[in-house]
Protein backbone atom coordinates (compact mmCIF):
# COMPACT_ATOMS: atom_id res chain seq x y z
CA UNK A 1 0.00 0.00 0.00
CA UNK A 2 1.59 3.29 -1.13
CA UNK A 3 -0.21 6.60 -1.39
CA UNK A 4 0.88 10.22 -1.36
CA UNK A 5 -0.15 13.21 0.70
CA UNK A 6 -1.41 14.81 -2.50
CA UNK A 7 -3.76 11.87 -3.08
CA UNK A 8 -5.03 12.22 0.48
CA UNK A 9 -5.70 15.93 0.03
CA UNK A 10 -7.55 15.28 -3.21
CA UNK A 11 -9.58 12.49 -1.60
CA UNK A 12 -10.58 14.67 1.37
CA UNK A 13 -11.57 17.49 -0.99
CA UNK A 14 -13.79 15.21 -3.08
CA UNK A 15 -15.36 13.69 0.05
CA UNK A 16 -16.17 17.14 1.42
CA UNK A 17 -17.53 18.56 -1.85
CA UNK A 18 -19.25 15.41 -3.17
CA UNK A 19 -18.08 16.28 -6.67
CA UNK A 20 -14.80 16.04 -8.58
CA UNK A 21 -15.45 19.31 -10.37
CA UNK A 22 -16.14 21.29 -7.18
CA UNK A 23 -13.18 19.69 -5.40
CA UNK A 24 -10.87 20.44 -8.33
CA UNK A 25 -12.07 24.04 -8.39
CA UNK A 26 -11.46 24.45 -4.66
CA UNK A 27 -7.84 23.27 -5.06
CA UNK A 28 -7.29 25.05 -8.39
CA UNK A 29 -6.32 21.89 -10.29
CA UNK A 30 -7.74 20.11 -13.33
CA UNK A 31 -10.59 17.60 -13.02
CA UNK A 32 -8.55 15.02 -14.90
CA UNK A 33 -5.72 15.26 -12.35
CA UNK A 34 -8.21 14.88 -9.52
CA UNK A 35 -9.94 11.89 -11.15
CA UNK A 36 -6.63 10.15 -11.87
CA UNK A 37 -5.41 10.65 -8.29
CA UNK A 38 -8.60 9.17 -6.81
CA UNK A 39 -8.46 6.22 -9.21
CA UNK A 40 -4.87 5.42 -8.23
CA UNK A 41 -5.67 5.82 -4.54
CA UNK A 42 -8.52 3.29 -4.81
CA UNK A 43 -6.17 0.90 -6.62
CA UNK A 44 -3.48 1.33 -3.94
CA UNK A 45 -5.98 0.70 -1.13
CA UNK A 46 -7.83 -2.08 -2.93
CA UNK A 47 -11.23 -0.63 -2.04
CA UNK A 48 -13.87 1.55 -3.71
CA UNK A 49 -13.94 4.91 -1.96
CA UNK A 50 -16.82 6.44 -3.92
CA UNK A 51 -19.96 5.33 -5.71
CA UNK A 52 -20.41 7.19 -8.98
CA UNK A 53 -23.85 8.54 -9.93
CA UNK A 54 -25.15 11.25 -12.31
CA UNK A 55 -25.18 13.95 -9.60
CA UNK A 56 -21.60 13.35 -8.52
CA UNK A 57 -19.99 10.99 -6.04
CA UNK A 58 -21.25 9.37 -2.85
CA UNK A 59 -18.67 8.20 -0.38
CA UNK A 60 -18.82 4.47 0.43
CA UNK A 61 -18.69 2.95 3.90
CA UNK A 62 -15.01 2.04 3.40
CA UNK A 63 -14.39 5.53 2.07
CA UNK A 64 -16.01 7.04 5.16
CA UNK A 65 -13.76 4.97 7.41
CA UNK A 66 -10.67 5.98 5.43
CA UNK A 67 -11.68 9.65 5.53
CA UNK A 68 -11.09 9.80 9.28
CA UNK A 69 -7.57 8.44 8.84
CA UNK A 70 -6.82 10.72 5.89
CA UNK A 71 -7.82 13.89 7.72
CA UNK A 72 -5.83 12.78 10.77
CA UNK A 73 -2.71 12.13 8.67
CA UNK A 74 -2.93 15.52 6.97
CA UNK A 75 -3.41 17.30 10.28
CA UNK A 76 -0.43 15.50 11.81
CA UNK A 77 1.77 16.48 8.88
CA UNK A 78 0.69 20.11 9.22
CA UNK A 79 1.38 19.96 12.95
CA UNK A 80 4.85 18.52 12.36
CA UNK A 81 5.69 21.27 9.88
CA UNK A 82 4.49 23.90 12.33
CA UNK A 83 6.45 22.38 15.22
CA UNK A 84 9.69 22.39 13.22
CA UNK A 85 9.23 26.06 12.43
CA UNK A 86 8.68 27.07 16.05
CA UNK A 87 11.27 28.02 18.61
CA UNK A 88 12.66 25.30 20.85
CA UNK A 89 11.36 26.71 24.14
CA UNK A 90 8.46 24.74 25.68
CA UNK A 91 5.25 26.66 26.29
CA UNK A 92 3.98 26.72 29.86
CA UNK A 93 1.13 28.35 31.74
CA UNK A 94 -2.64 27.85 31.60
CA UNK A 95 -5.21 27.87 28.80
CA UNK A 96 -8.93 28.41 29.47
CA UNK A 97 -11.16 27.33 26.59
CA UNK A 98 -14.87 27.46 25.83
CA UNK A 99 -16.81 25.33 23.36
CA UNK A 100 -20.43 24.97 22.28
CA UNK A 101 -22.16 21.58 22.29
CA UNK A 102 -21.94 20.91 18.57
CA UNK A 103 -18.31 21.98 18.33
CA UNK A 104 -17.32 19.81 21.30
CA UNK A 105 -17.78 16.63 19.28
CA UNK A 106 -16.97 17.77 15.76
CA UNK A 107 -14.09 20.20 16.20
CA UNK A 108 -12.75 20.50 19.75
CA UNK A 109 -11.97 16.86 20.62
CA UNK A 110 -9.38 16.37 17.89
CA UNK A 111 -8.01 19.90 18.23
CA UNK A 112 -7.58 19.58 21.98
CA UNK A 113 -5.82 16.21 21.66
CA UNK A 114 -3.31 17.69 19.21
CA UNK A 115 -2.73 20.74 21.39
CA UNK A 116 -2.05 18.66 24.49
CA UNK A 117 0.45 16.49 22.63
CA UNK A 118 2.26 19.59 21.38
CA UNK A 119 2.15 21.44 24.74
CA UNK A 120 2.20 18.92 27.59
CA UNK A 121 3.30 21.54 30.11
CA UNK A 122 0.28 23.79 29.58
CA UNK A 123 -2.59 23.31 32.04
CA UNK A 124 -5.74 23.19 29.92
CA UNK A 125 -9.31 23.64 31.17
CA UNK A 126 -12.43 23.74 29.01
CA UNK A 127 -16.10 24.52 29.55
CA UNK A 128 -19.04 23.60 27.31
CA UNK A 129 -21.98 26.02 27.22
CA UNK A 130 -24.22 28.07 24.95
CA UNK A 131 -22.75 30.58 22.53
CA UNK A 132 -24.32 33.50 24.40
CA UNK A 133 -22.74 32.48 27.70
CA UNK A 134 -19.34 31.84 26.11
CA UNK A 135 -19.42 35.35 24.62
CA UNK A 136 -20.09 36.68 28.13
CA UNK A 137 -17.12 34.76 29.53
CA UNK A 138 -14.82 35.88 26.71
CA UNK A 139 -15.68 39.55 27.12
CA UNK A 140 -15.27 39.22 30.88
CA UNK A 141 -11.79 37.77 30.47
CA UNK A 142 -12.69 34.41 32.01
CA UNK A 143 -11.86 32.49 28.83
CA UNK A 144 -8.87 32.82 26.51
CA UNK A 145 -10.45 31.35 23.37
CA UNK A 146 -13.78 29.75 22.45
CA UNK A 147 -14.50 27.33 19.60
CA UNK A 148 -18.03 28.00 18.40
CA UNK A 149 -20.36 28.98 15.59
CA UNK A 150 -19.20 32.53 14.83
CA UNK A 151 -21.72 33.42 12.12
CA UNK A 152 -24.31 34.53 14.69
CA UNK A 153 -22.27 36.29 17.38
CA UNK A 154 -24.23 38.92 19.30
CA UNK A 155 -21.34 41.21 20.24
CA UNK A 156 -19.09 41.12 17.17
CA UNK A 157 -17.44 44.44 18.02
CA UNK A 158 -16.03 43.07 21.26
CA UNK A 159 -14.61 39.85 19.81
CA UNK A 160 -11.84 38.91 17.42
CA UNK A 161 -12.77 35.99 15.15
CA UNK A 162 -10.80 33.46 13.13
CA UNK A 163 -12.97 31.39 10.76
CA UNK A 164 -11.94 27.75 10.43
CA UNK A 165 -14.68 26.39 8.18
CA UNK A 166 -17.83 27.45 6.33
CA UNK A 167 -20.55 24.80 6.17
CA UNK A 168 -23.72 25.15 4.04
CA UNK A 169 -27.07 23.70 5.06
CA UNK A 170 -28.11 20.55 3.20
CA UNK A 171 -31.15 18.28 3.23
CA UNK A 172 -30.93 14.86 4.90
CA UNK A 173 -33.22 12.15 3.51
CA UNK A 174 -33.83 8.42 4.06
CA UNK A 175 -33.13 5.96 1.26
CA UNK A 176 -36.11 5.79 -1.12
CA UNK A 177 -37.56 9.18 -0.23
CA UNK A 178 -39.38 10.80 -3.15
CA UNK A 179 -36.98 13.78 -3.19
CA UNK A 180 -33.90 11.61 -3.74
CA UNK A 181 -35.02 11.11 -7.35
CA UNK A 182 -35.40 14.84 -8.07
CA UNK A 183 -32.75 16.62 -10.14
CA UNK A 184 -33.39 19.88 -8.28
CA UNK A 185 -34.92 20.45 -4.84
CA UNK A 186 -36.35 23.78 -3.73
CA UNK A 187 -37.61 24.95 -0.36
CA UNK A 188 -41.20 24.70 -1.58
CA UNK A 189 -40.64 20.95 -2.14
CA UNK A 190 -40.28 20.57 1.64
CA UNK A 191 -43.77 21.84 2.41
CA UNK A 192 -45.77 19.24 4.31
CA UNK A 193 -42.74 17.10 5.17
CA UNK A 194 -42.19 15.89 8.74
CA UNK A 195 -39.03 17.56 10.11
CA UNK A 196 -36.45 16.37 12.60
CA UNK A 197 -35.00 19.39 14.44
CA UNK A 198 -31.58 19.61 16.09
CA UNK A 199 -31.81 22.08 18.98
CA UNK A 200 -28.17 22.88 19.73
CA UNK A 201 -25.97 25.82 18.69
CA UNK A 202 -29.10 27.56 17.33
CA UNK A 203 -29.45 24.95 14.58
CA UNK A 204 -33.16 24.51 15.26
CA UNK A 205 -33.81 28.25 15.29
CA UNK A 206 -32.04 28.72 11.94
CA UNK A 207 -33.97 25.87 10.29
CA UNK A 208 -37.29 27.14 11.63
CA UNK A 209 -36.60 30.65 10.31
CA UNK A 210 -35.69 29.20 6.96
CA UNK A 211 -38.76 27.01 6.66
CA UNK A 212 -41.11 29.72 7.91
CA UNK A 213 -40.39 31.45 4.61
CA UNK A 214 -42.62 28.81 3.02
CA UNK A 215 -45.61 30.66 4.45
CA UNK A 216 -46.82 27.84 6.66
CA UNK A 217 -45.87 26.40 10.02
CA UNK A 218 -43.30 23.62 9.66
CA UNK A 219 -44.45 20.16 10.78
CA UNK A 220 -42.03 19.16 13.54
CA UNK A 221 -41.93 15.39 14.10
CA UNK A 222 -39.13 15.37 16.68
CA UNK A 223 -36.84 17.81 18.52
CA UNK A 224 -33.56 16.55 19.92
CA UNK A 225 -30.16 17.75 21.10
CA UNK A 226 -28.49 14.60 19.74
CA UNK A 227 -27.03 14.51 16.22
CA UNK A 228 -26.98 10.71 16.37
CA UNK A 229 -30.70 10.71 17.14
CA UNK A 230 -31.31 12.90 14.08
CA UNK A 231 -29.36 10.43 11.93
CA UNK A 232 -31.29 7.44 13.24
CA UNK A 233 -34.68 9.14 12.88
CA UNK A 234 -33.98 10.34 9.34
CA UNK A 235 -32.53 6.98 8.26
CA UNK A 236 -35.62 5.10 9.49
CA UNK A 237 -38.03 7.46 7.72
CA UNK A 238 -39.35 9.40 10.70
CA UNK A 239 -38.70 12.69 8.91
CA UNK A 240 -36.19 14.81 7.03
CA UNK A 241 -33.67 17.33 8.37
CA UNK A 242 -31.93 20.53 7.28
CA UNK A 243 -28.49 20.71 8.88
CA UNK A 244 -25.00 22.06 8.16
CA UNK A 245 -22.85 19.76 6.05
CA UNK A 246 -20.32 19.81 8.90
CA UNK A 247 -22.29 17.20 10.85
CA UNK A 248 -23.35 15.01 7.91
CA UNK A 249 -22.33 11.37 8.00
CA UNK A 250 -23.79 8.89 5.48
CA UNK A 251 -24.74 6.22 8.06
CA UNK A 252 -26.60 6.09 11.34
CA UNK A 253 -25.22 4.15 14.30
CA UNK A 254 -27.46 1.26 13.24
CA UNK A 255 -25.78 1.22 9.81
CA UNK A 256 -28.71 2.69 7.86
CA UNK A 257 -27.87 4.96 4.92
CA UNK A 258 -28.69 8.69 4.92
CA UNK A 259 -28.80 10.68 1.69
CA UNK A 260 -27.74 14.33 1.49
CA UNK A 261 -28.96 16.78 -1.15
CA UNK A 262 -28.43 20.44 -2.03
CA UNK A 263 -31.47 22.69 -1.80
CA UNK A 264 -31.82 25.63 -4.17
CA UNK A 265 -32.64 28.98 -2.64
CA UNK A 266 -31.13 31.29 -0.06
CA UNK A 267 -29.97 28.80 2.55
CA UNK A 268 -27.79 30.03 5.41
CA UNK A 269 -24.24 28.88 6.04
CA UNK A 270 -22.60 28.10 9.36
CA UNK A 271 -19.23 29.67 10.06
CA UNK A 272 -17.19 27.62 12.50
CA UNK A 273 -14.30 29.36 14.16
CA UNK A 274 -12.51 30.68 17.20
CA UNK A 275 -13.25 33.86 19.12
CA UNK A 276 -11.36 35.83 21.74
CA UNK A 277 -11.64 39.27 23.32
CA UNK A 278 -10.70 42.05 20.90
CA UNK A 279 -7.83 44.22 22.03
CA UNK A 280 -6.67 41.75 24.65
CA UNK A 281 -3.24 40.20 23.88
CA UNK A 282 -3.30 36.41 23.75
CA UNK A 283 -0.90 34.45 25.90
CA UNK A 284 1.68 32.24 24.18
CA UNK A 285 -0.42 29.21 25.15
CA UNK A 286 -3.51 30.72 23.52
CA UNK A 287 -1.59 31.85 20.42
CA UNK A 288 -0.34 28.32 19.91
CA UNK A 289 -3.88 26.94 20.24
CA UNK A 290 -5.02 29.30 17.49
CA UNK A 291 -2.01 28.35 15.34
CA UNK A 292 -2.69 24.62 15.70
CA UNK A 293 -6.35 25.07 14.77
CA UNK A 294 -5.41 27.08 11.68
CA UNK A 295 -2.76 24.50 10.79
CA UNK A 296 -5.30 21.67 10.84
CA UNK A 297 -7.59 23.55 8.46
CA UNK A 298 -4.71 24.56 6.18
CA UNK A 299 -3.49 20.95 6.09
CA UNK A 300 -6.92 19.79 4.90
CA UNK A 301 -7.06 22.46 2.22
CA UNK A 302 -3.65 21.98 0.60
Amino acid sequence: MAFTLRQLRYFVAVAEHGSVSRAAQSLAISQSAMTEAIKHLEEDLGVRLFDRHPRGLAITHKGHLFLRHATSILAEVSGAQRALAERDRDITGALHLGVTSLMAGYVMSDLLARYRRANPQVEVSAIEDSGDYLEHLLIGGELDVAVMVVSNLHDKQALQVEILDVSPYRLWLPIGHRLTAEDSIGLDDLAGEQLIMLDIDEMGEAAMTLLSALGQRPRIAFRTRSVEAVRSLVATGAGIALLPDLVYRPWSLEGDRIESRDVSGSLPVVQVGMAWRRGSPLSQAARDFVAIAKGIQEGRGR
